[in-house]
């Protein structure tokens, strides 16, 4: 009798051992193909060494962490089917997608949980809903970009952005900003649809105008098409563009489009040797380009949109633990306060729905012998010192 239940119980202790084991599976809709694979497939890349490093810091509750991604295509219809199945399974939290129109789609779905966590900063969550989403507004990027354009004397604005939703909140956060800042004109305004093959026309009208700067908003290979006709045009001033861009693998392919000075609003994230931040984020930050700079990786915008997100969503249910509601996740990180992450600190309570705002948000240039983007001005647009 002894020996069975001494046998019992080194077969429960092998069940439990087991149990401990399973993953704490998390699902990720990504556009893993189709036209923003390029993002998708990147945001992967940057999730699994999250996932890695939480493991090996102790999971959550002992327990690997594992991202199980869904392949939205780059399509809204197909993220919303993705999101009826994960929604299905009633998990706490669902992460993505990678754009405006996915996650503006998933949103409904979505009213009483799980937590969405969006990973585009185009992203507008309604106040109070199911929904978060990462890095600071389309509008906050542009206050910061209005700064930084009035310490170099650019007054005269040109933009062009696209028709879909990613256009539509640039034009959004454009209007207002020129709203607080009268003293700043845009000169031409332009639109193109992401199937038009040139734009020519919309830049040599912008040209006939002088402005001092140009706003190109738009990503992938829509951008491709606005820099070929800056240079068809020798449009031969400043161009802007959506952090979207800010991609090292999508730079590689855009090689020889570049204007002489190009610029991005983005986060905190890339490298400032010698410019001083909170020595919290410093630390996170270092932390950040060892795991990225082991797997040859640099630190872009997909890091930015997907570090923190992931982390703030592990370092929940380590608190809350892997029976979290998703009132509870909800609860938990709308209370996020002084909490440091690669992007800056987090404050869910003064900033609702994303935690970073026109201080968390750097100006950075486009180094082509570098090969690299560095911070243009300090957090905020305020000039360098």
């Amino acid at each position: 009798m002894r020996h069975m239940a001494l046998v019992g119980g080194m077969v429960l202790a092998a069940c439990l051992g087991a149990h401990a084991a399973e993953p704490v599976r998390i699902d990720v809709i990504l556009p893993l193909s189709g036209n923003s694979a390029f993002a998708g497939q990147t945001l992967q890349r940057v999730l699994n060494l999250v996932a890695d490093k939480a493991t090996r810091e102790g999971g959550i509750e002992g327990r690997p962490v594992q991202f199980i991604y869904h392949d939205d295509q780059t399509s809204p219809q197909t993220a919303v089917l993705l999101a009826t199945e994960a929604i299905s399974k009633h998990p706490p939290v669902i992460m993505g997608s990678a754009l405006v129109a996915m996650c503006n789609a998933m949103a409904p779905l979505m009213r009483n949980g799980p937590l969405l966590y969006c990973l585009s900063p185009g992203f507008h969550p309604a106040p109070g809903s199911y929904a978060v989403t990462v890095g600071a507004s389309t509008a906050d990027t542009m206050r910061t970009l209005m700064r930084f354009f009035r310490s170099k004397g650019w007054t005269r604005l040109a933009m062009i952005s696209s028709t879909d939703a990613t256009g539509q909140d640039a034009d959004r956060a454009m209007a207002e900003a020129l709203a607080e800042n009268p003293d700043m004109q845009l000169v031409a305004q332009t639109h193109f649809g992401l199937s038009d093959v040139s734009v020519t026309a919309q830049v040599e009208r912008s040209k006939e105008v002088r402005p001092d700067v140009f706003v190109a908003w738009s990503t992938g290979t829509a951008l491709a098409t606005i820099l070929k006709a800056i240079a068809q045009s020798d449009l031969d001033i400043p161009v802007v563009t959506t952090a979207g861009n800010f991609i090292y693998a999508q730079m590689e392919r855009f090689a020889g489009l570049f204007p002489r000075q190009l610029y991005i609003g983005s986060a905190l994230f890339p490298a400032h040797p010698g410019l001083a931040v909170d020595p919290r984020v410093e630390a996170v930050q270092q932390d950040a380009y060892g795991a990225l700079a082991g797997q040859h990786m640099l630190p872009d915008n997909m890091t930015g949109t997907s570090w923190d997100a992931a982390m703030i969503i592990i370092d929940a249910l380590r608190h809350l633990g892997t029976t979290a509601t998703p009132a509870q996740m909800r609860a938990y990180i709308s209370g996020l306060k002084d909490w440091p992450g690669i992007d800056g600190i987090y404050d869910f309570h003064d900033k609702p729905e994303r935690g970073l705002g026109v201080s968390d948000t750097v100006v950075v240039r486009w180094d082509g012998e570098a090969g690299r983007f560095v911070w243009a001005s300090m957090p905020g647009g305020a000039p360098l010192p």
